[in-house]
């Protein structure tokens, strides 16, 4: 097959056909309150809302509402994050909406866990919140907080309790959800490095050279996706994808590195090199914004650095062996890191306490008035610039009494405070050494991408093609692929490295973590986050039963989630305490770890909730379902998560059906069951929704009504150019250098240093092997190299997770639109391999191996390598009434290890293992019939024409019980 069967050229050419179309189809901009009558019978609204279809995109859509009915979703061309896109999955949304099959009344189990049939019996929200007061009353009354369970998922406005509200209601750290194994890695590894989330990429910026790691933004993502995706690929003067997948965009690519799955942190370490020894690195930036000048002694005992915040409560003090002032002297400074002075030949110092080198005097104005706006190229029309400070360097005119310069290389002697001599060497020389492990050579052996190509990739990425701007070329899109091969924070490390060391931090198209607005970070995730002061936050002693911290340290200092093995473990076992109890906001057992052992573990819970749309595997296993509101039945503020830099908001459309409550006002009504204050007003401590949504808006000096008729106007705004009293820092760039990114106000980055740390000292102090210090790579448990013994009994190695077009995640399998397009699961095999195998397309395959075994349906794609097979995650099926919905048959993670993680983090061993493959037949298939079936022995829908689906798309509002 061909490597590229379309070229750039006419791909922009199309691309720019398909804007035509989509510029013809949205219609100027119509006020909520606003409607044209189609004709005297007939009530018209074009109402301007945000999509939901997908994870936490911000698409900017119009919704058609007919006689209170939305009709029809496109695309917003005010929204310049998405550039007027209008996906499948976001079509087909309003087949969710109207569904015959979604639940609109709260239900509660009759019968046993584990029978077929749950027995689903309607009840009242009033019993439904008594019994949910009063069950997680006696768990917290009897074994504490902790003892309770939450659990969120992704996509559905807004159900995302678990990350903060649950958390403060009921003073439990167990928070259970997919951000462990999506996003949160990258995260947890910048916030360690640099700052919180600062893997997101402003591709909205359009970088001269766009990289796209490990992840298929075309069809799906959480931030920048789809249709901006692709013109910024096609506007960009160079495009480099790495993925062991030929991608659909990929394959527009200039170059591709097909690296080996999981691989990552070689290939980067690599790349790296080429930089380091090339000199394309930003020598300035390296300087003074990473901790590459630091001294580090080897032979010396850590010892008390600068302290350290942990993420949610409490800090901690670094144990390390950079050099300090206090090292050299018994009254000196332990916040004093030690650096060499070229200048003067002599000891200096960075004040990780003042934020200040020795001598430096810090201006915001100095800092501020000398730059320039950006100078990108291809913005979307309206959107703007931004403002680019000019780099503050090391002299006098920096604000220092003297200049100095801060070596990077090189070996210097020094004298402790207790009389013994030592050498040491800055930080860089330990990073130069780390990456001149992984040679482009070396790297060629590991990742299977040649040598030259390596050296090409690094070299395009790092050469700046405009060096007049004084910024680089852009930053790098890395997805949640390297989350999930047991090495994903020293992945995230190793590319935020390359990011910074390039210039790429906080630039221009650079990476630039979540978009600022009015509102804090932790406000966008609206409802799920904050309350209105109400609660209390779990204290250090609550936090340090999070479960899987004893066994993976740094989960003590990140403070976020609990490990899902461990959760589903203590759920079994008590061990070291009872969980006993939980609640579900969306969410799923498919996720993470092995799904086999986690449904089982779902049987022992005495008391479970589940807040959904869908009778769903989750919900088989609870004892109350409770429906809840769609995006078009929403309000909510929605600024991009990402470096997107947009502020839409979803505008409720339609009347919400039957009894379903949106999931903010399920979480104030919650509180007050529990007669717990939801907000910190003693005369309204449970607010309404209008009063909650005027109070998230409150910093625009406008109601939640005024500021959506605004938006209904003005559309999305552009964060850059936002009033300045919503006191917005997105139009600015650098922000370390202006004091915008550390809570105490100061220059710098959110580390213990202040710097970009290279040698980070929050991964010193928790792990004080270099190994883990700086970013490193090691190979996947059961990779060839590492478990050579289990090829012969499983000799093909299994990879998951690509983006499908209809899907997100579990999410879509009943909506007729989209199981039409996409029915089955696919496993992608190569041509050569699926011979070797006496494998046709479209035959049902069963992949194995010790864990467990599946059946997907064989899909030849030459875009992988031979030896490794490609299946598709979170499969279920609706369409079986039998408990769990047929998980276990097609869902690719019941073949994942349980007792394999990331050795950080613990994220879930989910993609490039071991496994064996053969065709499904007669003869080695249940009922003799090689396509999955229920228990009764009912085909799933396997096809386009199944009836099935005919049933499925009478759409209305009644039923759903």
């Amino acid at each position: 097959m061909g490597r590229r069967t379309l070229t750039r050229r006419s791909f922009a050419k199309l691309s720019a056909i398909t804007a035509v179309a989509a510029g013809i189809t949205s219609a100027a901009p119509v006020g909520l309150a606003q409607a044209e009558s189609a004709s005297d019978s007939t009530n018209v609204k074009r109402i301007r809302t945000c999509c939901r279809g997908c994870g936490k995109m911000e698409c900017g859509v119009w919704v058609t509402v007919e006689n209170g009915r939305a009709v029809k979703v496109e695309g917003d061309t005010s929204c310049f994050t998405s550039g007027g896109n209008s996906c499948a999955k976001s079509q087909a949304s309003i087949q969710a909406a109207y569904h015959p099959d979604r639940v609109l009344y709260p239900l509660k189990r009759t019968n046993p866990k584990d029978a077929d049939d749950p027995g689903w019996q309607r009840i009242t929200w009033d019993e439904a919140y008594a019994t949910m007061a009063t069950k997680f009353q006696e768990v917290m009354d009897r074994f504490g907080g902790p003892s309770i369970m939450m659990m969120s998922g992704t996509s559905r406005c807004w159900c995302m309790a678990s990350y903060g509200v649950f958390r403060l209601l009921f003073g439990s750290p167990n928070s259970v959800h997919p951000y462990q194994v999506c996003k949160g890695p990258r995260h947890f590894a910048t916030l360690l490095q640099g700052a919180y989330a600062f893997s997101w990429q402003a591709t909205t910026d359009q970088p001269e050279v766009m990289v796209r790691w490990g992840g298929s933004t075309e069809l799906s993502n959480y931030d920048d996706s789809c249709r901006m995706t692709v013109d910024t690929a096609m506007h960009s003067q160079a495009f480099i994808t790495v993925d062991p997948r030929q991608t659909n965009l990929g394959k527009e690519s200039d170059i591709w590195q097909p690296l080996y799955p999981q691989t990552d942190a070689a290939l980067a370490l690599s790349w790296i090199d080429v930089i380091i020894r090339e000199k394309l690195y930003d020598e300035l930036f390296v300087k003074k914004w990473t901790d590459a000048p630091f001294l580090v002694c080897e032979d010396m005992q850590p010892s008390n650095g600068p302290i350290g915040a942990k993420f949610q409560a409490g800090t901690f003090v670094t144990k390390t062996r950079l050099l300090k002032e206090s090292d050299l002297k018994e009254d000196g400074s332990q916040f004093r890191m030690m650096c060499w002075d070229t200048i003067e030949n002599r000891l200096t110092y960075f004040d990780a306490q003042t934020q200040e080198w020795e001598g430096e005097t810090w201006s915001m104005e100095r800092s501020l008035v000398k730059g320039k706006e950006a100078q990108q190229n291809n913005l979307f029309p309206g959107v703007a610039q931004g403002w680019v400070p000019d780099q503050t360097g090391f002299g006098t005119d920096d604000g220092f009494e003297r200049a100095i310069d801060p070596a990077l290389e090189g070996t210097y002697e020094v004298t402790l405070k207790d009389g013994t001599k030592h050498q040491v060497k800055p930080v860089w020389e330990h990073f130069k050494a780390r990456a001149a492990e992984y040679t482009p050579k070396v790297a060629e052996k590991i990742t299977h991408v040649p040598a030259a190509d390596i050296e090409r990739a690094a070299r395009t990425y790092a050469t700046r093609l405009r060096p007049e701007t004084g910024y680089g070329n852009g930053g790098i899109g890395y997805m949640l692929a390297i989350e999930h091969g047991c090495n994903a924070i020293q992945n995230s490390r190793a590319l935020d490295a390359l990011v910074g060391i390039t210039g790429n931090w906080d630039t221009p198209a650079g990476n630039r973590g979540g978009t600022t607005s009015f509102l804090t970070p932790q406000m966008v995730n609206f409802a799920g986050n904050v309350t209105m002061g109400g609660g209390t936050p779990p204290d250090e002693e609550t936090l340090a039963k999070l479960a899987g911290a004893d066994e993976f340290p740094l989960l003590n200092w990140w403070q976020y989630w609990a490990d899902a093995n461990a959760a589903y473990e203590q759920i079994q076992t008590g061990d070291p305490y009872p969980i006993v109890a939980g609640i579900a906001q969306s969410g799923d057992f498919m996720n993470m770890a092995n799904s086999l052992y986690n449904w089982e573990s779902f049987k022992h819970l005495d008391f479970f909730v589940t807040v959904d749309f869908w009778h769903t595997p989750l919900s088989d296993r609870s004892d109350l379902l409770l429906p809840c509101a769609h995006w078009i039945e929403a309000n909510a503020t929605r600024p991009s998560q990402g470096s997107s830099g947009g502020l839409g908001l979803n505008v409720q459309c339609v009347e919400r059906p039957g009894e379903v409550k949106y999931d903010l006002d399920f979480d104030i009504e919650l509180y007050k069951a529990m007669g717990v204050p939801f907000s910190d007003d003693p005369d309204n401590p449970w607010p309404t929704e209008e009063q909650y949504c005027d109070w998230y808006v409150r910093a625009t000096g406008m109601t939640w009504k005024e500021f959506a008729a605004e938006f209904q106007e003005h559309g999305w705004w552009d964060c850059k150019a936002m009033p300045p009293e919503w006191k917005s820092t997105w139009g600015f760039y650098r922000r370390y250098q202006l004091a915008m990114l550390r809570p105490d106000g100061k220059p710098g980055m959110q580390t213990p240093t202040g710097k970009l740390e290279l040698w980070s000292t929050v991964m010193e102090t928790f792990y004080p092997e270099e190994s883990d210090i700086l970013p490193d790579y090691r190979e996947a448990p059961l990779s060839r190299t590492e478990r050579p013994d289990l090829e012969s009994e499983y000799p093909l190695i299994c990879n998951t997770g690509r983006r499908i077009p209809v899907y997100f995640h579990s999410e879509h399998r009943q909506l007729p639109w989209c199981r039409e397009q996409w029915p089955t699961p696919r496993m992608e095999i190569n041509p050569a391999d699926a011979e070797r195998y006496g494998i046709e397309q479209g035959d049902w395959v069963w992949i194995e191996n010790e864990n467990g075994k599946i059946r997907q349906v064989a899909d030849f794609y030459e875009g992988i390598e031979p030896g490794v097979i490609n299946c598709e995650h979170q499969w279920w099926y609706p369409e079986l009434n039998q408990s769990g919905h047929g998980f276990e048959l097609s869902g690719v993670n019941c073949l994942v290890s349980r007792d394999l993680r990331d050795r950080h983090c613990a994220a879930s061993y989910l993609r490039g293992y071991p496994v064996k493959i053969y065709k499904a037949t007669p003869e080695n298939s249940p009922f003799g019939n090689p396509c999955p079936c229920g228990n009764d022995g009912t085909e799933i829908i396997h096809d386009a024409s199944d009836p099935r689906l005919k049933e499925w798309a009478k759409l209305h509002y009644e039923g759903g019980e």
